[in-house]
């Protein structure tokens, strides 16, 4: 690796440095439009480089977003693309004199030499259009359940401020809730209305039982019987509620039409089966573990594959001192797919039932336990993928 390049990944302006590998001199440092005509010319200024020095390494800071367009371009061209992540490259400027001064060509430069120091770097390489499908997919999809939340957060602290005991009847997460509360919500409203026009108004609702929304609409009759009181700013508050409803079951609606385009981007891509073969992997958790890893290519065994998700124990070794805890870093999103999937197995798998148990009977807690079964997934899924081999319980139980 004759030369090493460093780029500075920016929304608008990138800062890159090439400099010759084994003497670490300089040849050019400059900022770069984010634009394809200037990521051309530096495109060929690595290859005027080239030329004279031998191969070029380039590494950037992030992947994806807004080096999307950077990204292509380079592995467009030829070069071997690596990625140094922006904590290595903090830790590493902080090791530099003055290191606590952050600008973009001083981290181009940290990039730079992170290029040429290191063989561990992760290799770039394109991604497929079904991983980049899947990827915006379930990005979105986190953007509306973040959203849903919050809005559910909001709606119990509107309802407990003017009506309480409503709060209380109705599930503000469901559809039959939310419709309820586009119309009906002071006590007054629903003391006007009566039992029969709250029925009246919840029967629109579809595919709902009756038996549930004649319950719901005696909670709510009795709940505004039992506040006879008119609360400061109930009207204010209660029209806030009727907005925020309706803004939630539109988001429910939205979220129903992007799962059925994940099950369809689902259904053409060539790993998804074999990863749903395995108990807990269910569409949504399928999506984001394909959206973060892109496959299993980068990750030469399921060890790499469980360090990436923070799942296996980090050694701590000063002289004498020995031992091993609980990793801190790793993928949250990669952690969180493997631990929710090893969640639902424990309650649906005989064999992690049978992992769950024992590991619970070795005095380990709940959330030690499901870990553990997570950590030990991460092996089985590895393989099923490795192998094209669907999960064969059988073998797991063996194993187990």
């Amino acid at each position: 690796m004759p030369l090493a390049v460093g780029v500075d990944v920016a929304k608008e302006v990138h800062w890159a440095e090439i400099k010759v590998a084994g003497t670490g001199k300089v040849l050019a440092s400059h900022p770069v439009d984010n634009t394809p005509l200037a990521i051309a010319a530096l495109i060929g200024e690595i290859a005027a480089a080239e030329a004279s020095h031998g191969p070029a390494r380039v590494g950037i800071d992030i992947l994806g977003g807004i080096a999307s367009l950077l990204e292509a371009m380079l592995l467009d061209a030829g070069l071997a693309v690596v990625h140094v992540p922006g904590l290595a490259v903090n830790r590493a400027r902080r090791g530099t004199t003055g290191g606590e001064h952050k600008s973009d060509p001083k981290d181009a430069k940290v990039i730079a030499d992170q290029v040429r120091m290191r063989d561990d770097l992760r290799t770039v390489t394109a991604m497929r259009a079904e991983d980049i499908e899947l990827r915006l997919l379930a990005g979105r999809r986190r953007e509306i359940v973040t959203d849903a939340t919050r809005r559910a957060g909001r709606l119990r602290d509107l309802l407990a401020s003017v009506h309480p005991g409503l709060e209380r009847a109705v599930d503000v997460t469901t559809k039959t809730g939310l419709h309820l509360l586009t119309r009906y919500v002071t006590p007054g409203e629903i003391r006007a209305a009566g039992r029969a026009r709250l029925l009246a108004h919840l029967r629109t609702l579809r595919h709902v039982k009756d038996a549930h929304l004649t319950a719901l609409a005696d909670a709510a009759v009795a709940a505004a019987g039992a506040q006879q009181i008119h609360v400061p700013g109930e009207a204010v508050a209660a029209g806030l509620i009727r907005d925020i409803a309706a803004e939630a079951l539109q988001a429910k609606d939205r979220l129903a039409a992007l799962d059925k385009q994940i099950e369809q981007a689902l259904a053409r891509h060539p790993d998804a089966a074999l990863i749903r073969s395995l108990p807990g992997m269910g569409a949504t958790l399928t999506a984001e573990f394909l959206a973060v890893t892109g496959g299993i290519t980068r990750f030469p065994g399921g060890d790499q594959l469980a360090a990436a998700a923070g799942l296996s124990p980090v050694l701590k070794q000063s002289g004498k001192v020995r031992y091993l805890q609980r990793a801190h870093a790793g993928d949250k999103a990669l952690k969180r797919v493997f631990y929710q999937s090893a969640f639902i197995a424990a309650g649906c798998d005989p064999a992690s039932k049978i992992f769950y148990a024992r590991k619970r009977r070795e005095g380990k807690t709940h959330h030690q336990a499901v870990l553990a079964l997570a950590r030990r997934r991460a092996n089985v899924l590895h393989a099923i993928l490795r192998t094209r081999l669907p999960y064969n319980p059988t073998l797991s139980r063996a194993a187990a």
